[in-house]
Order: C-alpha cells, then structure tokens, then sequence
C-alpha cells in the first residue's frame, strides 16, 4: 500500500524529545475547523501485508485509527519460527490547516492475546518524526496464563508534548511490534497476540492535541 491512500481528518506528533515546540504558539481547546488530509506514504511490515491495515481519521480532527485485519504473532503448534515477532510502520504525511500544529497526546491499542501458562508477550510502539534522531518508545508487558482481550494506553502530559514544526512538512513514522515468547510452557503448545478487533471495531486510536502557529 503506497501513495494512494488520502483521508480527511487529523493526526501527530512525538511523545517527547524529538523537536522543540514552536516558539510563541498557544494552546487551544478545540481543534481546527477545516479538514485535514492525512496520506499514507507507505506501510510496510510483517504485520500489516499489503491490504490488511486502514487508517481513518474523526470528523473532528480529534483522533485518528488504524485497523489491522492480520496482524499476528504466535509461537508453538505448527507456528514458523519467524512468526514470534511481527511489526509494522507506518509512515504518514499530514496535511494540517494554515496556521495550526498539533501533537499525539495519547494512543491506544488492543487485541486478543492467549498466552499458555509460561509464556509472554509485549507489545511496542516507536514514534519519530522524518529527519529527527530521536525516537519515543513505549512497551507494555503481558505473562501467561492469558486469554483475554488485551488493551495498552501511551499518554504523555500536555507540558511534555513534542509539537509539528509550523509551516514545515515533516513525515510522521510510527512502528507498532508485537513478540510473543514460549518462555516454559508446554512443549508443542500455541501461545498467540493479535492487534485488531474480532467485532471488526477500531483497534488503535491516536488522540489530537492542537495550538496555533505563532503569527497567525
């Protein structure tokens, strides 16, 4: 999936220590009015095959979601022995209104995870800007025994947020990775973590925050 993929609606920015905030802008409690358009210049990944992941954007330009249709990794039973870690990026050119910048204040994620007693898993995500050494990582742990939805929320306080550059174009990359590992259970048996939703809902939500550039 490559270059063809345009959506109305809003998007990103770093968790904390990418790029400094605009010099003089000021938040504001509601988002822009206007549309934005958020291109998906690729995705690529173990876990997101081309044609199995979507992203969305709110009609309020406060969030957007991406939705995975096969995005799992398992170990044990009749597994390949790369399967244990699968991952996906997805890097994004947004498209905001004049004037505005914006930040990822939070992301939630959820799946299905069946660990067997012994086993465990983790699920990261990693958010950087195009251009910027710095990258932002979170993970979170699951232990077997498991069998459960799972879900795992990445916040940043408002006075850590790292801001888009004003009237810069700047890729957004962010890099999703599930591993599950066998650790001591059972011999021959299938431990497994998902990122999507059986119900077919949304399955990673990335929620806005927003100022005015300085000078508008």
């Amino acid at each position: 999936m490559t270059g063809g993929l345009l959506l109305s609606g809003a998007v990103t920015a770093l968790f904390a220590s990418a790029l400094p905030a605009p010099q003089g802008s000021s938040a504001i409690a509601d988002p822009p009015p206007d549309k934005i358009v958020i291109e998906v210049a690729t995705v690529n990944g173990s876990g997101c095959p081309q044609g199995t992941a979507a992203v969305a954007v709110s009609q309020d330009n406060t969030a957007f979601t991406v939705t995975y249709s096969d995005y799992l990794a398992q170990v044990g039973g009749g597994a390949s022995p790369t399967a244990f870690r699968k991952n996906c990026q997805l890097n994004l050119i947004v498209h905001v209104p004049q004037g505005f910048t914006y930040a990822v204040a939070s992301a939630d994620y959820r799946g299905f995870a069946s660990l067997q007693p012994g086993a465990s898993s983790t699920q990261k995500a990693s958010y950087y800007f195009q251009g910027s050494p710095n990258t932002e990582s979170r993970t979170h742990p699951f232990r077997g025994p498991y069998n459960d939805n799972w879900q795992a929320t990445d916040t940043t306080d408002w006075a850590q947020l790292v801001w888009a550059p004003c009237g810069v174009q700047r890729n957004f990359n962010i890099n999703t990775e599930l591993r599950v590992n066998a650790g001591t259970s059972a011999p021959g048996s299938t431990s497994f973590m998902t990122m999507d939703s059986t119900d077919g809902d949304i399955s990673t939500i990335y929620h806005l925050a927003w100022k005015e550039c300085p000078g508008r």
